[in-house]
């Protein structure tokens, strides 16, 4: 037998375990009954035995506290708690080895299990588990797993499920994200890998088509809610004269904006506020000639969508356009999986786009367009994802390596979920009714 490896993920067996050797084999076959077949990749443990195909990522358990993740959370869950701390990795291209799983699962129509469901089913995965020392009670979450508390989306927990994700620091995004900092779908004329239009470009092109669609003109006033790192709000001030107000409650956000509006002199036409969208009406400075709300929608909860639509259509002025750029996903886990919710974003809730179509009409608006965008997704995630692998050696030292493999899981795992059509994203275009209609360009 080889020695446990050193990496950081790896634990030393408790002492007085006996060992078994070819742990990996043993393994696969007491996991062939819950599997329905073999392993779907290569299988390497920490005893350093093997199994599964020759070719092709292989899955490497570094330490029994992978297989005790697993038996107590058998799923995407335990499986993400094992590999962000390191107690599981991937020997080859990450998507490649979750592509060979999802479609070997599928294939053989394995659905999720329970613990108490793989006691039954495979009895002898516990007596392997019990000779290693993987049984006893589920180990602590990782630290880079979220913690919110409170009443769902009461405002006390949206603050702290919004920090959690976007105040992990702004130099952080700025090894991710374009120069924009735009952190949501880009437009991009055509595929990139033809075209060769670069990531900043495409993030342009979007800001410039929700600035059109809505008909942004010189003086116009704007609100921008949910304003993210100020892409948008800058954009309108810059290069159509509008009148911005932003509103976000990450407080680095703000700060990082109100530093780039004084570095570019737009003082006087961009104003952005530390508040929740529920908050903007009584401020009192509506109705506004158009609003915005890009990818925003997705975090309000789904009990707060009709006060979020309630919110987009007080702020406008009649006649004027609200646009709403938003993530759409169909059937199981509408939060986005175990993994997204539980270490990503915490309480987010996402729908098929007619359901959302149908929550702004409802609300008062008249929806006049509704363009589709999931391709876009996939192409500005590849440029995410490149961009973030280039920079792996800086975000590790800047968070550590547990959040820069939960971001490498997450953008990986996002970007496939675009591919496949799990997710979608579109821009909805409404109306408030009542009215002269704002002129504006017939965009596409």
């Amino acid at each position: 037998m080889s020695d446990v490896s050193t990496h950081p993920g790896s634990t030393p067996v408790p002492a007085g375990t006996t060992v078994p050797a070819s742990i990996a084999p043993r393994l696969e076959a007491a996991l062939a009954p819950v599997l329905r077949g073999p392993f779907p990749v290569g299988l390497r443990a920490w005893d350093g035995s093997r199994t599964g195909p020759a070719e092709g990522p292989v899955l490497v358990l570094r330490s029994p506290r992978a297989l005790q993740r697993l038996l107590w959370s058998p799923g995407e869950l335990g499986a993400a708690q094992a590999y962000v701390t390191g107690e599981l990795d991937i020997d080859g291209d990450v998507g490649e080895a979750l592509d060979a799983t999802r479609a070997a699962l599928l294939e053989r129509g394995v659905s999720g299990l329970d613990p108490r469901a793989l006691a039954r089913t495979a009895p002898g995965l516990l007596s392997l588990a019990r000779e290693v020392g993987a049984l006893g009670r589920p180990l602590p979450p990782p630290a880079s797993q979220a913690r919110v508390r409170g009443r769902l989306h009461s405002l006390g927990r949206d603050r702290d499920a919004i920090s959690h994700h976007y105040d992990l620091s702004n130099a952080f995004y700025e090894l991710l994200l374009d120069p924009h900092l735009a952190y949501s779908s880009a437009w991009f004329a055509a595929d990139p890998a033809t075209s060769g239009q670069s990531l900043e470009s495409a993030q342009a092109a979007k800001l410039d088509l929700v600035c059109r669609k809505v008909g942004l003109r010189e003086g116009a006033r704007f609100l921008d809610v949910g304003c993210g790192w100020g892409s948008l709000s800058l954009y309108a001030a810059e290069h159509f004269g509008a009148q911005v107000t932003g509103v976000t409650i990450a407080a680095e956000q703000k700060a990082f904006i109100d530093a780039r509006i004084h570095e570019r002199g737009l003082e006087d036409r961009v104003t952005i506020r530390l508040q929740d969208y529920r908050d903007v009406p009584s401020a009192g400075d509506g109705p506004y000639d158009a609003v915005a709300s890009i990818e925003m929608g997705e975090h309000v909860g789904e009990g707060n969508y009709p006060a979020y639509v309630a919110v987009l259509r007080e702020c406008v002025k009649p006649g004027g356009y609200v646009l709403v750029q938003q993530m759409s996903r169909r059937g199981r886990h509408p939060g986005g999986g175990p993994f997204i919710e539980s270490f990503i974003a915490p309480d987010m809730h996402m729908r098929p786009v007619g359901e959302t179509v149908e929550l702004l009409e409802s609300g008062g608006l008249e929806v006049r367009d509704v363009h589709a965008m999931r391709e876009h997704y996939v192409w500005t995630v590849d440029a995410w994802l490149d961009t973030f692998e280039k920079n792996w050696a800086s975000v590790v030292d800047l968070v550590g390596e547990e959040v820069a493999r939960v971001w490498r899981l997450y953008l990986v795992g996002g970007r496939q979920a675009f591919r496949d059509g799990r997710m979608g994203v579109d821009q909805m275009l409404a109306r408030r009714p009542g009215g002269a209609p704002v002129a504006r360009e017939a965009v596409r």
